[in-house]
């Protein structure tokens, strides 16, 4: 391009202006009277006045170059010499932060030295300019609400990592997290500061004071008599601590919220900007006068309408004008306070955007006279612009503003050409266009002016004193329906205006995903999927880095917009292609999972690492899929992993020292989402440990040694993802097993595959944080309502108390009245009924893409295990998140979605194709929860009998080398409600203590919530248990001897714990015990608790394991269990015990150890065993019981209270000392279950007796040698060494040599001592 402004020929792009006179027949130009008038009408002066015509220069297109040049110098002159001399003011003229000397700590800072990213505990940054005399103001860009210190500092400030701006003699700052205000000391101001507010730090030298604003309200003078005088001069500064960010605008770009008088560090471009103002002008004067060449003269036109019908006067005109403006609308200031005002002021008129077609007439221009790098820094700056005005504008109650910006960003997208190169280059490589679709929370709900919106507040009062949901429906009184009525009113006013916004952002991505405009390279579609396949693969591959990540608010709100987006287009699909499926029936085909045309990055697969599954399973892509892997690329991907290994390995390396590493000239890979509102696609890290070996003015490069992935989608076009005749495109390697019938575009489907893995990188996470407003309310709820009980109940004389109780009650409603108010935006925005529908639609995707991917046999290990993750936590968050305000059960198809839900954890809990140990983990705690709720349980029923049997034979499966805790925990609540005493939601001695849970995970919370559920077992399950015991004679001793073993273990290891825990309560020197281990001996406890259900459950539902000797386990099964019991009940039961001590130290984090639990389960076993038996069963468990060595009568007897007299007799002094009883627990014990009791205690008393009396002594050459407990009674083949039967059967289960000589025993036969001995 030739130089601006300079001689009078110039061209721009092919379009040449010539100096020759041309014939206006030829060249379609108007005569030279009618052009003079045009180009004075449009070129007016500054004071707008036109000379007469008979003193005005006649203007021609070859003069009107020096008439422009002479109309945009005047003014100039004296703009530029009033600014030259900025008097208060040291530094250079643009300011930025000062990243070579002017910080304290690790920073991270973008590239355009406005944003920075606090990476240590608390660190600081400067400007590089100062000021010491007159008025001034900066604004700070609040990105994240943490803990931050804005302000002014002077250059003798010396800052550590824990005194920051604010903390020393010369440093001023405020602080809305906290609510302060700092100068060495600390007192309240201000209020609390949001993400997305603008603070505005102000300082008057010449008055010596200092105030702050916050998005434009002045929060009052912080500090007056600040120090002045020779050498004081004050930088802006900012210290923050780790993960918190902001940007600083110190007059780049026009303030949001100027106050006069005062003005920003760094001065405005005001010779640029009144050129500016002067083009625009011009401009609009071509758009609103238009030439009437039939009649010879100007005309008015509508400027809505405008159109360039190819007039080349007109164009000439334009060209001249696009001259001059076309680099200064390069300049960020310029866009910001010039072009995109003029561009909004076109959208004021109302109307929809399609109304203003003139956004597109412009765009066209500006394609067409701009230079292309012109306009690509135009549209640049003009996203950033409005990206930057929608992220920082105040929430008020219409949301005029963020609708204002949100329409501008539609018209711009609409113009194809722009929309393409946006969409290539800024959206999501240099913008977080993200921040577009996302509808920020207000924190100051009284500014957001939802007082007006809803100006009556309530809340429900489900709630008692210990967090339950109260039992008893309480009436609703007539003032709090017309509370709640008008509360809902007011909601749904909220919903209407927040609806418009969300309709506008669907609209910003249905232009985003138009497939149709295929002019001038790919449609807009293909390219958002390339980049949305970008964003996924940086947000999954960098979980811990913060910076990185898009923030979890920013994607739930995404998610539901693409989702509606998604919808729209797939139903239009389908509406012209009938055979289609509908939004409704989507699924994601399991030809994805493993054909390659979709990149999963290093996402773990069901089945493993994909090169594994390459190598184990070509046989089977190449006999199902038709997908052939050629050995030279499974060699080339295990050469990629053995690379990566190193290159993880190095990096790993030099993340151990990030200081010297990272700061030489090193950029981070887009730590853009936390810092500045826009850019950060560079950021420099900052270091105050490596400042010697900085470089700053070096361009930044990237990190040696680090191997950086290009994706292959980059490089894909319609065809690879649509596919043409003869090729399938994503779906290529359709198996036999998936139906050959059109799903919908394959476009579509990818990005209901990036749909559902968003959902599963932070969406569900967000879900689980909101509901913690729910919680706040529902905690001042019942605070609120104690204390107006407590007023009821005040005595009147006690009028201290009275109005304590009042200012509490005060507080508490206040309180209330703001969280209600928040709670309703929250609601509409997260948790309305549409949300939950979009859920719950994600959910049936999953479930319906599982559904399909099982059939496949073997390749169903390709699918990556997002997709079971997905499944489950969905349901989780429409069971625990959406509920009260929207329930689970008015979904359509609601139960038969639980059903096929239920299918899937059943089958794959166990699945073999499944191999990653937390996706099996998951599964199982799904399970876990899903048999807790009578709903969800109905539907395990429901299932095919076939898959409920299988369930029931994987559980049943022996607990080595597997979690068999929560195997065991899911059998446990399928029990509960049958066993003996076993009817309790919660134990008794605990039922006053509140459950602590909203820390958790999201699926253990579900199982800690589930765990307080009331009693439902199922009968048909416990069926299907005990047939598959009975009649699978392998599966119930081995099933049987690892319950065994694990409460053998459990138990030992309960005591070994208490016995350290008793010893450390009992030194003088240390009275505390470390809780880590009171939660691992209590997690002991509850396992031995619930083995013993287990094997309650079994002994109830198939006794004859134990009682019928004709199984070759049987006996030893029966003694193996009368041992664990007689240990059980002696370590228990015995007076002043261990067990005693430390149940009443009731030490926090052993509230579940007590004596009930452990030994009313004992109790079902043995009742079940000597009761609720044949005679012949009674028999055998009673001698095998009473032949134990370790069996004692007087544990039995303390099951009901009975002492022995030596025990009484010492304990007589502590008449206070309550002995346990089964009696004392009437409301959890029937009588029936009492009688049982005491007839097996006089059972056991009777045979005891007998025994005793029967029993001859024996010598010691004739008992066992292994056990000294029992006589000889079993010989081995063929050694012919001796012991008892039950050492030498429990000495097989494990191993086959003699004990004695080490020879393979063969047989053992049946012993009896010869008579004659």
């Amino acid at each position: 391009m030739t130089s601006r402004g300079a001689g009078t020929a110039f061209s721009r792009k092919n379009y040449r202006l010539s100096t020759e006179p041309e014939k206006s027949k030829v060249t379609g130009i108007v005569n030279s009277r009618l052009l003079n008038d045009y180009l004075h009408r449009v070129f007016t002066s500054a004071d707008g006045n036109q000379p007469a015509a008979a003193y005005r220069k006649h203007l021609t297109f070859q003069n009107l170059q020096e008439h422009l040049e002479r109309l945009l110098a005047e003014e100039n002159g004296s703009e530029d010499s009033r600014d030259q001399v900025a008097e208060g003011r040291l530094g250079p003229s643009t300011v930025v932060l000062d990243h070579t000397s002017g910080f304290e700590g690790l920073l991270l800072v973008d590239d355009d030295l406005l944003g920075v990213i606090g990476h240590s505990n608390f660190g600081s940054i400067r400007a590089t300019t100062c000021v010491y005399k007159g008025k001034w103001i900066y604004e700070v860009l609040i990105s994240s609400q943490g803990l931050m210190q804005i302000g002014w500092c002077t250059l003798n400030c010396r800052f550590n990592q824990e005194e920051g701006v604010g903390d020393t003699p010369d440093s001023y700052a405020y602080d809305g997290n906290r609510v302060r205000k700092w100068n060495v000391t600390t007192t309240n101001y201000g209020k609390s500061w949001a993400a997305g507010d603008i603070v505005s730090c102000l300082i008057d030298l010449d008055e010596g004071t200092i105030a702050f604003c916050l998005n434009g309200i002045s929060l009052g003078t912080a500090f007056d008599n600040i120090t002045r005088g020779a050498g004081m001069a004050y930088f802006p500064a900012i210290s923050l601590s780790f993960k918190e960010s902001v940007a600083f605008n110190f007059g780049s770009r026009p303030l949001r919220y100027p106050v006069e008088g005062y003005r920003p560090l760094q001065d405005p471009p005001v010779a640029d900007l009144v050129k500016a103002r002067k083009l625009l002008g011009y401009l609009k004067n071509v758009i609103h006068i238009g030439i009437d060449v039939t009649e010879g003269k100007l005309v008015e036109k509508d400027t809505s309408m405008w159109q360039l019908q190819g007039e080349p006067t007109v164009l000439i005109t334009l060209a001249h004008i696009f001259n001059y403006f076309s680099p200064l609308m390069c300049k960020v200031y310029l866009v910001e306070d010039v072009l995109m005002t003029f561009l909004l002021s076109i959208l004021e008129r109302g109307g929809a955007v399609e109304a203003h077609p003139l956004i597109q007439q412009l765009l066209d221009l500006m394609w067409l006279l701009m230079e292309e790098y012109e306009v690509h820094e135009c549209l640049k700056q003009l996203l950033m612009s409005l990206l930057r005005a929608y992220r920082f504008s105040p929430i008020i109650p219409d949301l005029g503003l963020q609708i204002h910006y949100l329409r501008l960003t539609i018209a711009v997208l609409k113009h194809e050409k722009s929309r393409k190169y946006l969409l290539s280059n800024v959206l999501f490589d240099v913008l977080r266009s993200v921040v577009f679709f996302y509808i920020k929370s207000p924190l100051r709900v009284e500014e957001a002016g939802l007082q007006e919106l809803i100006p009556t507040t309530w809340w429900p009062n489900r709630f008692t004193k210990e967090g339950k949901e109260s039992k008893e429906v309480k009436e609703e009184s007539a003032e709090e329906r017309l509370r709640r009525r008008a509360y809902e009113r007011g909601c749904q006013r909220l919903k209407k205006r927040i609806e418009v916004v969300e309709g506008l952002q669907v609209q910003i991505l249905k232009l985003l995903l138009n497939n149709k405009d295929r002019g001038g390279g790919e449609a807009s579609r293909y390219i958002f999927l390339n980049k949305f396949r970008k964003f996924l693969q940086e947000n999954a591959s960098n979980r811990g880095n913060l910076a990185v990540l898009c923030p979890p608010e920013y994607m739930v709100c995404f998610l539901h917009r693409l989702i509606a987006a998604l919808r729209y287009f797939w139903d239009g699909h389908k509406a012209k292609t009938p055979a289609a499926l509908s939004s409704e029936e989507a699924y994601v085909p399991p030809q994805l999972f493993y054909n390659g045309k979709v990149d999963y990055f290093d996402l773990q697969r069901l089945g493993g690492l994909l090169s594994h599954l390459k190598k184990t399973l070509k046989d089977d892509l190449a006999a199902k899929a038709n997908i052939l892997i050629d050995p030279a690329e499974l060699q080339a991907v295990t050469m990629d992993d053995l690379d990566e290994d190193e290159e993880s390995a190095t990096s790993a390396a030099q993340s151990q020292r990030p200081s010297a590493a990272l700061a030489i000239g090193g950029a981070l890979a887009r730590p853009a989402w936390l810092s500045s509102p826009t850019l950060g696609r560079a950021n420099r890290f900052l270091s105050t440990a490596a400042v010697s070996l900085m470089n700053p003015r070096r361009p930044l490069g990237a990190l040696e040694k680090i191997k950086v992935l290009t994706l292959r989608a980059e490089q894909r076009t319609r065809e690879d993802i649509e596919g043409t005749h003869g090729n399938d495109g994503l779906l290529l390697g359709r198996p036999p097993e998936e139906p050959d019938e059109p799903i919908t575009e394959n476009s579509l489907l990818e990005v209901l595959d990036g749909i559902v893995m968003m959902y599963n990188l932070s969406v569900h996470q967000q879900l689980g944080k909101m509901v913690g407003v729910s919680d706040d309310v529902n905690e001042y709820a019942m605070a609120l309502k104690d204390t107006e009980e407590k007023i009821s109940r005040c005595p009147k004389r006690r009028r201290d108390i009275h109005e304590e109780l009042l200012k509490s009650q005060k507080v508490f409603s206040e309180k209330l009245n703001h969280l209600s108010r928040r709670l309703a935006w929250i609601n509409v925005t997260i948790y309305s009924k549409e949300k939950m529908q979009d859920i719950y639609w994600l959910l049936r995707v999953c479930i319906r893409t599982i559904e399909h991917g099982d059939r496949t046999g073997s390749l169903f290990a390709f699918m990556p295990e997002f997709y079971l993750s997905v499944a489950m936590n969905s349901y989780s968050a429409l069971k625990n998140y959406f509920s009260p305000v929207n329930s689970m059960e008015e979904l359509p198809g609601y139960e038969e979605t639980l059903m096929r839900l239920a299918a899937i954890l059943a089958k794959h809990f166990a699945d073999s194709r499944i191999v990653g140990t937390d996706i099996r983990d998951s599964l199982m705690q799904a399970l876990a929860s899903y048999v807790c709720y009578p709903h969800s349980l109905r539907a395990v029923e429901r299932i095919p009998e076939e898959q409920r049997i299988s369930m029931m034979k994987n559980l049943l499966a022996p607990y080595e080398q597997r979690p068999w805790a929560q195997t065991n925990w899911i059998l446990v609540r399928l029990w509960r409600g049958c066993g003996f005493g076993y009817r309790y939601t919660r134990l008794p001695h605990l039922l006053k203590t509140k459950p602590e849970d909203a820390s958790l995970p999201s699926l253990q919370r579900d199982l800690s919530v589930a765990s307080f559920q009331k009693p439902c077992p199922s009968t048909l399950l416990q069926r299907h248990m005990a047939d598959l015991l009975c009649s699978d004679r392998d599966l119930a001793p081995s099933f049987l001897n690892s319950v065994l073993n694990q409460l053998n273990w459990a138990f030992s290891e309960f005591i070994g714990m208490i016995q350290e825990i008793q010893q450390a309560a009992e030194r003088l020197e240390r009275n505390f015990v470390d809780s880590r281990q009171l939660k691992v001996c209590a997690t002991c406890f509850d396992l031995s608790v619930s083995l013993l259900r287990v094997l309650e459950m079994t002994v109830t539902l198939a006794p004859d394991i134990f009682l019928d000797w004709n199984r070759p386990s049987s006996e030893l099964l029966l003694r193996r269990l009368a041992q664990l019991l007689n240990q059980v009940l002696n370590r228990v039961t015995a007076e002043r015990n261990l067990f005693d001590r430390v149940v009443n130290l009731r030490l926090p984090g052993l509230e579940s150890v007590d004596h009930y639990p452990i030994l009313v389960a004992v109790t079902g076993i043995l009742v079940r065993l000597l009761v609720d038996t044949d005679v012949q069963g009674t028999e055998r468990a009673t001698a095998v019981l009473l032949a134990d060595p370790c069996f004692q009568l007087r544990s039995i007897q303390y099951l009901l209270g009975h002492a022995e007299p030596s025990a009484l007799a010492a304990a007589a002094p502590a008449t206070d000392k309550r002995h346990f009883s089964l009696h004392t627990y009437t409301e959890y014990i029937s009588t029936e279950e009492l009688t049982k009791v005491e007839k097996m205690l006089n059972h056991l008393s009777e045979e005891s007796k007998q025994a005793a009396a029967t029993t001859l002594p024996t010598s010691e050459e004739d008992l066992c040698p292994i056990c000294y407990a029992h006589p000889i009674s079993a010989i081995f083949r063929p050694c012919s060494h001796k012991s008892c039967k039950a050492c030498i059967n429990q000495h097989l289960m494990n191993n086959k040599d003699c004990f004695f000589c080490k020879a393979t025993i063969t047989g053992v036969d049946d012993f009896t001592k010869p008579a004659s001995s």
